[in-house]
């Protein structure tokens, strides 16, 4: 696989994050409570597929050069610049939804994990 292929096929995984995010932010602030267990089994299956796309930037070769690689680099980082933003609004919507008196959250229904710890977990 080629760098580009492999930003490219990273920059569509991050896509469908962000995406994601926004689906969670939209029910967050339209329910006020924890998301179902079918969003946050699909956040938790993009993050497995997000493991996938990292091993494969990492693995593929150096250097990627042109104007193509570099647009999509920045497009990326947009990206992700947008789904941390996104990430981070959702996790203190969450807490605050969480700590309001009368809103239990659903039973038996763990919260995926967001990106941000997901990142730290990584680099501790």
């Amino acid at each position: 696989m080629t760098p580009l292929q492999a930003l490219q096929q990273h920059q569509k995984l991050c896509d469908d994050l962000h995406q994601l995010a926004l689906e969670e932010n939209r029910f967050l602030q339209q329910h006020r409570t924890m998301p179902g267990a079918d969003l946050i089994a699909r956040k938790r299956a993009l993050l497995e597929r997000l493991d996938l796309t990292l091993v494969a930037l990492r693995e593929s070769p150096r250097g990627g050069s042109g104007t193509e690689y570099r647009q999509a680099v920045e497009q990326t980082r947009a990206c992700i610049l947008q789904i941390l933003q996104l990430d981070r609004e959702n996790e203190q919507l969450l807490l605050h939804y969480s700590l309001a008196p009368g809103r239990p959250a659903p039973a038996g229904v763990a919260p995926a994990p967001s990106l941000l710890q997901r990142i730290y977990q990584r680099h501790a």
